[in-house]
């Protein structure tokens, strides 16, 4: 009788001991230091105050700020990335010392428990640690690459003349327009120098977050330069001497001319950016470069893109004496998720299209215009390590790091106002012999204010896809056709 009751004793005792140490140890995991108090009341109270008076602090300016604004203002701040990173490894330190404190305290003696169920005690315990070290890990290894990032692709000074953003609560206020050129290089391993091999101009209205992405065809003939580009002296009329002088050779023409341009590291992209703002009368504030390479990384980093293909486009295609060779598929018309590669064929393209460059140009706007719309907070940060690594290794941007959190606001706006295209093609202008002044003012037609703006006529639309590393057909309905307000200036959805 003794016995029997001698051994339920014991199997209370076991199980008592053992609640005591799952809950007082997933009290410390869950708040740092709580199941620390029964046993180490002064150390358990510290962490636990601490910690409890630190996430109110982070509440508390998060409800006052916003929790994007607040979270914008930590990652684009390298300084306060450097705190967060000591922060981290501290906090996770202490919590984690914590957690292995309060197990060992509460881990039952040999005598109340079997050997086998304090292993799996001691088991617990290094779960709940890793429960702790393993977030830690992967917030420090993300502060890490956005500080690497921010050294890295931001670290340029503002450009001269550039719009500036102001301080306060709208760095936009008072802006009428930001324009920003986007350049696609074919700059590569198996390329000598660079050409652009597209060259857009996206013209924002801060205020509505309308855009405007003006194309500008690479065979562009007798392309002003500006007196202040110093080509001039060389070229006082223009980049003039028929189809060998196009728009696309002036970075080249700069670069081979160094001479001219002292003190300047990349007379190429500056030349480039002083002859297409020439060309519409704008001035460009900011500029984007990326290779094609990093285009192609840059889409899968995003997870793919969700485009209407409008014509059916050949994949590995170019033409030999007249005749198309290399192909090696087809992008079939319709709604699809394309992956980088893909995209990359569909935007640069022109074997097989009827208006050659020129169709290649839509295509390439309904790309930048996709992609715009399709920025999603939450897949980039999923994907932002492959992401980071294609903005250091492939991109070039000249917005310097103090202004990022107000380009972040800025790129919110335009996901909500419309997305508009005018493409600079034989279909609007004369491309062998342009009317620049006429040009001109077709771009400020085009970029004064429009009477309302919907955010659902503004880009592409989206669909419901399968895989992102091929191209996948929906049965989508097409966008209805959209009225243009002058010739060929439209509504991007409805020309994608």
């Amino acid at each position: 009788m003794g016995t029997h009751d001698d051994t339920h004793h014991g199997r209370h005792v076991a199980a008592e001991v053992t609640k005591q140490f799952l809950t007082r140890t997933t009290a410390s995991t869950v708040i740092p230091g709580l199941g620390l108090i029964p046993t180490r009341r002064r150390a358990g109270l510290l962490l636990t105050g601490a910690a409890v008076l630190g996430g109110l602090a982070v509440l508390a300016y998060a409800l006052s700020q916003g929790a994007m604004s607040s979270a914008l203002a930590l990652g684009l701040s390298p300084r306060r990335l450097l705190a967060l990173l000591v922060a981290i490894v501290v906090g996770a330190a202490a919590w984690i010392v914590g957690i292995a404190l309060t197990a060992r305290d509460n881990l039952p003696d040999e005598g109340r428990v079997t050997e086998r169920r304090r292993w799996w005690l001691k088991g617990f315990a290094v779960l709940a640690a890793l429960a702790v070290a393993i977030p830690a890990t992967q917030a420090f290894r993300y502060a890490t690459i956005q500080r690497s990032v921010l050294d890295t692709v931001f670290d340029a000074a503002r450009p001269e003349g550039a719009i500036a953003p102001k301080a306060g609560d709208d760095p936009w206020a008072g802006v009428d327009q930001v324009n920003v050129l986007l350049i696609g290089s074919d700059a590569g391993a198996d390329r000598v120098g660079v050409r652009p091999d597209s060259m857009m101009v996206a013209s924002v209205d801060p205020a509505a977050g309308d855009t405007v992405l003006f194309g500008i065809p690479r065979n562009l003939e007798m392309v002003p330069i500006p007196e202040s580009n110093p080509l001039h002296a060389l070229w006082p009329d223009g980049y003039n001497c028929g189809d060998q002088c196009l728009i696309n050779g002036v970075w080249t023409l700069a670069t081979d001319h160094p001479d001219l341009f002292p003190g300047d590291a990349n007379p190429g992209l500056t030349t480039t950016r002083d002859v297409v703002g020439a060309v519409l009368g704008l001035d460009l504030d900011y500029t984007v470069v990326i290779d094609l390479k990093g285009f192609t990384a840059l889409v899968d980093a995003m997870g793919g893109v969700d485009i209407n293909v409008t014509e059916r486009v050949c994949i590995g295609c170019h033409t030999e004496g007249g005749v198309v060779v290399g192909t090696t598929g087809y992008i079939e018309p319709g709604f699809q998720h394309l992956d980088g590669y893909h995209a990359l064929w569909y935007a640069r393209s022109r074997a097989e299209s009827t208006d050659g460059d020129f169709s290649r140009m839509r295509r390439q706007r309904c790309v930048v215009g996709a992609l715009l719309n399709q920025v999603d907070p939450i897949q980039m940060l999923r994907r932002y390590p492959a992401l980071a690594s294609v903005l250091k290794d492939s991109v070039s941007i000249d917005i310097p790091r103090d202004d990022l959190q107000a380009w972040a606001d800025l790129t919110e706006r335009v996901q909500g106002g419309t997305i508009r295209s005018l493409p600079l093609t034989n279909k609007v202008i004369d491309v062998g012999n342009p009317d620049y002044d006429a040009i001109h003012e077709l771009v400020q037609d085009a970029i004064a204010p429009q009477p309302t703006s919907s955010s659902s006529s503004s880009t592409t639309p989206s669909s419901t896809t399968t895989s992102p590393t091929s191209p996948s057909t929906t049965t989508s309905p097409a966008p209805s056709e959209s009225p243009t307000t002058q010739e060929g200036l439209e509504d991007l959805a409805a020309t994608c």
